[in-house]
């Protein structure tokens, strides 16, 4: 089995929509550390299980920069965004987004 992984930061704003009172449900912003995690049995004709850059740009592009509740169909939580990460990259199985030094949520397949 083949791994890699591509770490990226990405900046950006959002509110939650919560069942109970807080400060996140206003307007505010984060530099995410994205960790993004592939594998696969076999490389591609290019030698490699994913090009680093291509995963970089499938994030950065629709991301960066960004208020994510207009961009993303989801209550924009570090769980959701998770897994809507994992779903973008092909062989990906595992999405650590870091929201700020000690909030880490973590997405995995289980096979």
């Amino acid at each position: 089995m083949y791994y890699i992984k591509k770490r990226m930061e990405i900046a950006g704003c959002h509110s939650l929509t919560l069942s109970y009172p807080s400060k996140c449900s206003r307007l505010h912003g984060h530099n995410w550390i994205i960790s993004i995690c592939c594998k696969s049995k076999e490389l591609n004709a290019d030698g490699m299980v994913a090009d680093f850059t291509e995963v970089k740009e499938r994030i950065q592009s629709q991301l960066d920069h960004a208020n994510l509740n207009e961009v993303l169909p989801f209550n924009s939580t570090a769980e959701n965004m998770a897994r809507w990460i994992c779903e973008q990259i092909p062989h990906c199985y595992r999405v650590e987004v870091q929201e700020s030094e000690g909030n880490v949520a973590i997405y995995e397949i289980d096979e």
